[in-house]
């Protein structure tokens, strides 16, 4: 065994990012700096949270969702979500994110997030129920 060798992880980092940290105590998660409690206690908007994590600040939030019906329901959740977004890209022409911009990029990523919510709905809700209005 090499001299240098410690048992365990400790001091070993997992991983390293500027989305979210926990504090040292263990008692609290931030996003981007802020409280996640906060934003719950100020009921801050699914849009507004999305845009401080890939934007790094609230503001442009998200587009609504446009009115394509899922077109798979396996009866999971996931299985139609993952398979529903997976027949959008190509209809909407997404190209690979090495072929486009950081601007591309996020509004094809906006765009493909209010799907996925809008087809976790429709998966939950099941086959031949209507969509539930968009409030915008």
């Amino acid at each position: 065994m090499p001299e240098d060798f410690v048992p365990g992880l400790e001091g070993v980092v997992a991983f390293t990012t500027e989305i979210a940290e926990p504090d040292k105590d263990g008692g609290a998660l931030r996003y981007r700096g802020v409280d996640i409690e906060e934003l719950v206690r100020h009921r801050v908007t699914f849009g507004d949270v999305w845009g401080l994590l890939v934007d790094g600040r609230f503001g442009r939030g998200l587009p609504p969702a446009e009115p394509f019906p899922l077109p798979i329901h396996s009866g999971d959740v996931r299985v139609d979500v993952q398979a529903g977004l997976a027949m959008l890209a190509p209809i909407w022409g997404y190209q690979p994110l090495l072929d486009i911009d950081d601007e591309t990029a996020r509004e094809q990523l906006a765009r493909a997030s209010v799907m996925a919510l809008s087809y976790v709905a429709q998966s939950a809700r099941g086959i031949y129920q209507p969509a539930v209005p968009q409030r915008v």
